[in-house]
């Protein structure tokens, strides 16, 4: 029998249905993943499931005696006190009785009644009959299995370690079905790293809801996906389930080609092979009907987001150089010696545990925190765009509309030309309706594509990105990395989503703990490789017996002479004037009437625009030149 049965369940919230007669059976030992894009009712799908919701139509069945218990995505505003306390009010029935039992045990000792005494037995038998004498160990020992120090106030906790105190209360009362949604959300790597270790190991059944798709190859023997109000089964893992998900997405568009060809001809007949015969088919016309209420019912699939970083003109070919900066938040080391050298078109991951350091040290190497130690040198001609976990950005007091202009308006400037501002909005799925919304109603993923879209409306060649992924789902992401990969400026990109890393960084500065910071070639996967079992907090050494931050900087820069600074100087501005020409000769080369009218003006424009590759590649080749030569790296 299964845990959770859904038969033929029916919701809606005034719109679409959110489930269309979906039907679903949760069996033991499953450990199920459930993917959608956002808004498709993952969350309200998990409050059925639990009981929090209830359903329009259909029938939801709980195996008797089973416990389940819910991990929201959102952490609650209101829980405070001891860890300790925020765990074991997780036991419920077990831990009031408890309570009440210490507490009239404290009333006896001011006054004995018969009344209290009488309670007092009540109490007694029944934490008796629910084992309840040992709650206190039970807390203790699932604090421990979670590392988490029972005596903290939970108000003072990062948001990893919040969501690390809510696990362990979900935990303590051993429920048989967990319901878990976005378990990775705001966790650094080291403690994802051990939830999938420790779910793994789980003796119940997991449902789980997840964008992070390492945790779900690693985790999931089953995936289930929620698309337009209907659900898909998938007994696989997710690589299985990516090839599996195209062959019926294109089946779907070759089924829904076909029955448009079908109605097209049928419409085609009933107006004009009628008249003709002046005698209706009536079984055709039921058919026809029949095609026309099928049409009305399709739900096409969730639009795509469509993301474009605009770039701006090219930065210095150094863009950053920090030397042996060191950084301290009272007696507590969070950088301590580090040097790198970001060159342009360099893409680095940063790595680190929840409050290392990682915002931090973004906020040294771009000018906005002065390090106590050390010194930075930022490159010519930056632009610089940043994207903030924490979203500080946004204005939650204002529309989506009035966040992305910023000022008013009805237009975005894009690549040098205006464009609607509802329009651009809707490459980022808000509907015309939804962009005058207020944002503190908006979901996160929502937040998340709204920062995307006020971010792309500003030319950029620096983009530095502090946790971009999170609530984003599965195909934003994808997206995102495409656009990443291909975006031609400099990118500092922090990330606890391991895929995202292997799949956009070239190299990665990762925090290994007593303030030591380290670089290493590659992404991800590379860094565990290289860093274990060498690289432990302390050692400089990489794997290949290298220093882990390489030695690029000379003892003592060269100067420039004064006609070469004058000439540094000067050549943004030169190498702007010559990609301007050669942008307006090549407007002149499109004009297709020109090599009849004027074939000598046509020869002339050729050979110019040959003649300015060459002086455009000689001026960028000058500026690195006295660029490395002012840094002392000739």
């Amino acid at each position: 029998m299964a845990l959770i049965s859904l038969q033929e369940i029916s919701l809606a919230f005034g719109g679409p249905l959110l489930f269309d007669k979906v039907s679903l059976n949760l069996e033991s030992g499953q450990r199920v993943a459930l993917l959608g894009r956002n808004g498709a009712g993952k969350t309200t799908l998990m409050k059925v499931m639990s009981g929090q919701i209830g359903v329009d139509e259909g029938e939801v069945t709980v195996q008797k005696g089973i416990k389940i218990n819910h991990l929201p995505q959102e952490v609650p505003q209101d829980i405070q006190g001891t860890v300790f306390d925020v765990v074991f009010a997780g036991l419920g029935e077990r831990a009031q009785l408890l309570s009440d039992y210490h507490h009239v045990t404290h009333e006896l000792h001011a006054r004995e009644t018969p009344a209290l005494m009488k309670e007092l037995s009540r109490l007694q038998e029944e934490l008796d009959h629910t084992d309840g004498w040992d709650l206190n160990n039970e807390v203790e020992y699932v604090l421990s299995q979670m590392k988490l120090d029972g005596e903290s106030l939970f108000e003072m906790l990062s948001s990893g370690q919040k969501r690390r105190a809510l696990l362990a209360r979900a935990l303590v009362v051993k429920p048989e079905v967990l319901l878990l949604d976005e378990p990775t959300n705001h966790l650094d790597i080291d403690t994802i790293n051990w939830l999938e270790a420790f779910m793994k190991d789980y003796p119940g059944t997991l449902f789980f809801v997840t964008h992070d798709r390492m945790f779900m190859q690693h985790l999931a023997t089953r995936i289930i996906e929620l698309d337009r109000g209907k659900i898909f089964s998938w007994a696989c893992d997710y690589q299985t389930f990516l090839k599996q998900k195209q062959a019926t997405l294109d089946i779907e568009e070759a089924q829904r080609s076909h029955f448009n060809k079908k109605l097209a001809e049928e419409e085609i007949w009933i107006r004009k092979g009628v008249k003709a015969r002046r005698v209706r088919n009536e079984g055709r016309v039921k058919v026809l009907e029949r095609l026309r209420e099928e049409k009305r019912a399709q739900r096409d699939q969730i639009g795509k987001v469509r993301l474009q970083a605009q770039e701006a003109e090219i930065s210095g070919r150094q863009v950053i150089r920090a030397e042996h900066l060191g950084f301290s938040y009272g007696n507590r080391c969070i950088i301590r010696d580090f040097s790198v050298r970001i060159m342009r078109g360099d893409k680095i991951g940063v790595i680190g545990a929840n409050g290392s350091g990682k915002t931090t040290l973004l906020r040294i190497l771009t000018g906005g925190l002065p390090a106590e130690k050390g010194t930075i040198k930022i490159g010519t001609n930056l632009q610089i765009a940043y994207y903030d976990q924490l979203r500080e950005q946004l204005d939650y007091e204002k529309t989506v509309i009035q966040n992305v202009t910023q000022g008013g308006g009805e237009t975005v400037m894009i690549n040098g030309k205006p464009r609607h501002v509802i329009g651009y909005l809707q490459d980022f799925l808000f509907t015309p309706e939804r962009v005058q919304t207020p944002i503190q109603v908006l979901s996160g993923g929502e937040r998340n594509r709204l920062l995307l879209a006020r971010l792309f409306t500003k030319p950029s060649n620096f983009l530095i990105m502090d946790e971009p992924t999170n609530d984003l789902d599965l195909e934003t992401q994808e997206l995102l990395e495409e656009i990443l990969m291909e975006y031609s400026g400099t990118l500092v990109l922090v990330s606890h989503d391991r895929a995202f890393l292997n799949n956009v960084v070239t190299s990665t500065i990762v925090f290994e703990g007593n303030g030591n910071v380290y670089s290493y070639p590659g992404g991800y996967d590379d860094w565990l490789a290289q860093r274990a079992p060498e690289t432990l907090p302390g050692k400089k050494q990489a794997a290949d017996g290298n220093p882990a931050v390489p030695s690029v900087l000379s003892p003592e820069a060269c100067k420039l002479s004064f006609k070469e600074q004058k000439e540094l100087e000067k050549l943004p501005q030169k190498i702007e004037a010559l990609e301007a020409e050669q942008e307006e000769v090549a407007r002149i080369l499109e004009d297709v009437e020109l090599y009849q009218k004027n074939p000598k003006k046509v020869e002339i424009a050729q050979a110019r625009i040959s003649s300015l590759v060459d002086e455009l590649l000689q001026a960028y080749e000058r500026w690195e030149y006295l660029e490395n030569k002012s840094d002392g790296y000739i």
